[in-house]
């Protein structure tokens, strides 16, 4: 599968973003989902994780109550709706796809990689 990620930007404190990522091919469903970012100097970081079927959803205690992923597998596509946004959530947002289904944080546990978008949030 390969994944293309989009809707990054440039947005002040406080303010929303709502990056996604499109899925070529026809098996997105049976892909558990992920969003990680990564800041400069640092390492690449979970942010969430979506079941094949939306139902689950997992998320790393910095973005818990801000940040909602979702899924369309109509559309295959998967969205990160980022909410109240600090200036530490200033990364390259990646989307991944995953065979196994686990709801994983670890890098290692995702097969496939879009390319990545930027989200600078501005003090």
């Amino acid at each position: 599968v390969q994944l293309q990620a989009c809707g990054g930007g440039l947005v002040q404190a406080g303010g929303s973003l709502r990056p996604s990522c499109a899925a070529s091919g026809r098996t997105f469903s049976r892909y558990v989902m992920g969003w990680f970012r990564q800041a400069p100097g640092k390492e690449r970081e979970f942010v969430a994780a979506i079941s094949w079927s939306g139902g689950s959803t997992y998320y790393s205690d910095s973005v818990k109550g801000r940040f909602t992923i979702s899924r369309d597998n109509a559309k295959n596509t998967v969205t990160l709706q980022m909410n109240s946004l600090k200036p530490e959530d200033t990364a390259v947002y990646y989307c991944a796809a995953s065979k196994s289904a686990n709801l994983a944080r670890g890098t290692t546990w995702y097969d496939y990689w879009g390319q990545g978008t930027l989200v600078t949030v501005s003090s």
